[in-house]
C-alpha cells in the first residue's frame, strides 16, 4: 500500500490527534511512545481512504485536481452537447444550399469534440508539484492571444480580453515564483462556460430560424466561427 500525505486528508489528521490526546491524558502512555502511535494513524489512515478513492491526477495539489476533474467533467458535458448539435444539424440544413453552412456548423462541433482529450494531455503537464507553469510559456500564451485581438470584435473580442487579463494574472503569479496552475485552470472553466453559451445559441438558432433568411444564415455561420474561437482559445492554454 502506498503511503498518502495525511495533511491532505484532515479527518486522518484529527483521527491521530485525537488518539494522542487519549493515549497521553487517560491512558497515560509517554508522549515518546503516543506521538510515533498518532502519527501511524493519521498517515495508515490516510492511506487506506486513499486506496478506496478512484484514481486521481496525482498533481500533488487536492484543490488543484478537484478542480481540474471538474473543469475535465465540463468538457465532457460540452463534448455530448456538441455530438448532440452536430446530429441535430445535419437534420435541419439537408439542402444542398446549406452544405457550406452544415460544414461549417459540424467542422466547429468536432473541434469542440476533442476537447477532453487535451484537457487529459493537459493534466498530464500538469502532474506533480514541481510542474509549474514556467514565466515563458505564459508570455507566449498572452502574445497569441493580443495577436488575435488586433482582428477580433464583438463576442470573440469580449472572450479574447477576459483571456488576456486572466493571463496577465497568472504570468504576475509565475514571475512571483507562485503556483499559477490554479488560475490558468480556473481560465478553462471560464471558457468553457462561455463555450456551452455559444454552443446553446447555436441549437437554438437551428431549431428556430428560418434559413431561407440570409441574415439568419450569417447569424448562424458567426456564431460557428464564435465556436471555433473558442477552440482556438483554449488550445493556447492546453497545448
Amino acid at each position: 500500500m502506498k503511503l498518502a500525505n495525511p495533511l491532505n486528508y484532515p479527518l486522518m489528521v484529527l483521527a491521530g490527534g485525537v488518539v494522542l490526546v487519549l493515549g497521553v491524558r487517560l491512558a497515560r502512555v509517554p508522549l515518546a511512545i503516543a506521538l510515533p502511535v498518532s502519527a501511524a494513524v493519521s498517515v495508515l489512515g490516510s492511506s487506506t481512504v486513499a486506496t478506496r478513492k478512484p484514481p486521481g491526477l496525482d498533481l500533488d495539489n487536492p484543490q488543484l485536481e478537484r478542480e481540474l476533474t471538474s473543469v475535465k467533467q465540463q468538457a465532457i458535458a460540452l463534448s455530448t452537447q456538441a455530438e448532440a448539435l452536430r446530429v441535430e444539424a445535419s437534420k435541419s440544413l439537408e439542402s444542398s444550399e446549406d452544405l457550406d453552412l452544415l460544414t461549417t456548423v459540424q467542422y466547429a462541433c468536432d473541434r469542440v469534440l476533442e476537447l477532453p482529450r487535451k484537457i487529459d494531455s493537459l493534466s498530464r503537464r500538469l502532474h506533480g508539484g514541481d510542474s509549474l507553469l514556467s514565466v515563458d510559456e505564459i508570455q507566449r500564451q498572452l502574445r497569441d492571444v493580443q495577436r488575435k485581438q488586433i482582428q477580433a470584435s464583438g463576442m470573440v473580442r469580449q472572450q479574447l480580453d477576459q483571456l488576456a487579463i486572466s493571463l496577465t494574472r497568472n504570468l504576475q503569479l509565475a514571475k512571483q515564483g507562485e503556483d499559477a496552475r490554479q488560475a490558468q485552470v480556473t481560465a478553462l472553466s471560464t471558457l468553457i462556460v462561455d463555450g456551452a453559451g455559444t454552443l446553446q445559441s447555436l441549437q437554438n438558432q437551428l431549431r428556430t430560424s428560418d434559413f431561407t433568411d440570409s441574415s439568419k444564415r450569417a447569424e448562424l455561420q458567426s456564431l460557428s466561427e464564435e465556436l471555433k474561437q473558442f477552440q482556438e482559445n483554449m488550445d493556447i492554454l492546453v497545448d
